[in-house]
């Protein structure tokens, strides 16, 4: 007689998994609770019977993906599954590890999970290092703050002219002298600080161009391509294309206006229909990232030198793609803006719209990759 598929659910924690399987007849047991290590989670797939015969899914969370990339190295089929949208009862007051593994099991048996994507490991580190270069800026915008506003407690103004943080300032700012020892060293110091973060911030930035340099061809054809529209450079091209992995897992552009939350909520019931503000879920460091672009198209079209420089490389397709975004893009902001709507609400709209460009060149250039592989 075939054997049936099983499928397990993982609770998973940073030291632990928590075991349950579903029996293909209807019995949710528990397996009890085991080490999170490989070597366990191999006995274990070996004691459940052919790694062909199970299917596997867990919540997730700050774990990342190392489980689903064991279990896939033991043959294993395996989803991790958004933790929001897994079904809740509301009178259900009791949660533990070994309920919660049961229920991903009884759940995902029946079909009500939802899978996320899982990025390969190349793709997850790419990731991890374009995170870091902006957790590096949120660092070396913390240090200047202080810096600058210890100045303003002291009464130093900067020469009439000089721009903050540029050359000239930052030696203005090494030249002065402060008559308390403890003024002095605080002034070092923020300044020593502010340093740091400035070579900080550029070694990960070059050590985002060394990785981007070994990505797969389609990873490196969609940031090249990307940067053909307006506000996107190279640095932004790779945090996009790095959160967003594969572009054609979307369906269409409203997928992935969806995935970045920029969509409006709704609470609708009836004949009432009630729209709220936009649901925020999903990726948000590509909603930030695509927001900062989407301020660019407040001024009129134009090709200046470093937009010309950057579509040297790409295709005439890609360019009309881009050419067209500007013109849409920036006769959506002045009628918004005309109409007398909130700043924020119409860069918020002006992203939106943005996001479709970028599914539509992103598209593109995935399938431009494959057709050159497969030639």
């Amino acid at each position: 007689m075939k054997e049936k598929v099983r499928f397990l659910g993982l609770d998973v924690h940073a030291e632990t998994i928590a075991v349950a399987v579903a029996e293909p007849e209807g019995e949710v047991r528990s397996l009890g609770t085991i080490p999170n290590r490989a070597e366990s989670i191999r006995r274990l797939i070996k004691k459940l019977g052919p790694a062909a015969k199970l299917r596997a899914c867990y919540e997730a969370g700050p774990t990342g993906y190392v489980v689903y990339w064991q279990l896939a190295e033991l043959g294993v089929e395996c989803e991790v599954v958004a933790p929001t949208l897994v079904p809740v009862k509301a009178g259900d007051r009791v949660k533990t590890d070994r309920r919660d593994a049961e229920k991903l099991a009884r759940c995902y048996r029946s079909g009500d999970l939802t899978a996320v994507w899982v990025p390969d490991e190349g793709s997850e580190a790419l990731r991890d290092l374009v995170r870091a270069r902006e957790a590096a800026k949120q660092d070396q915008t913390r240090a200047r703050h202080r810096l600058s506003k210890f100045l303003l407690r002291s009464g130093q103004r900067p020469p009439t002219g000089v721009r903050p943080w540029t050359r000239p300032y930052l030696i203005w700012v090494a030249q002065l002298r402060f008559t308390q020892i403890a003024q002095e060293s605080t002034r070092q110091d923020y300044l020593h600080e502010v340093e740091h973060m400035r070579e900080r911030v550029a070694r990960l930035e070059q050590a985002i161009m060394e990785a981007v340099k070994l990505a797969s061809p389609a990873l490196q054809q969609v940031i090249n391509d990307l940067q053909a529209l307006r506000g996107i450079a190279d640095i932004s091209a790779v945090t996009i294309a790095s959160e967003l992995g594969q572009v054609s897992r979307f369906e269409s552009a409203r997928q992935l206006m969806g995935y970045c939350g920029v969509v409006p909520s709704e609470d609708s019931s009836g004949k009432r229909t009630r729209r709220g503000g936009i649901t925020k879920t999903g990726n948000a460091h590509l909603r930030r990232i695509v927001v900062e672009a989407a301020w660019s198209y407040r001024r009129p079209p134009g090709i200046w030198y470093g937009l010309r420089r950057r579509q040297e490389t790409i295709s005439q397709e890609t360019k009309e793609i881009a050419w067209k975004a500007q013109h849409r893009l920036h006769k959506r902001y002045m009628k918004l803006g005309a109409a007398g709507k909130d700043q924020r609400k119409i860069v918020t709209a002006v992203a939106r719209e943005l996001l479709g460009f970028i599914w539509a060149i992103g598209t593109r250039a995935e399938t431009v990759s494959r057709q050159q592989v497969a030639a």
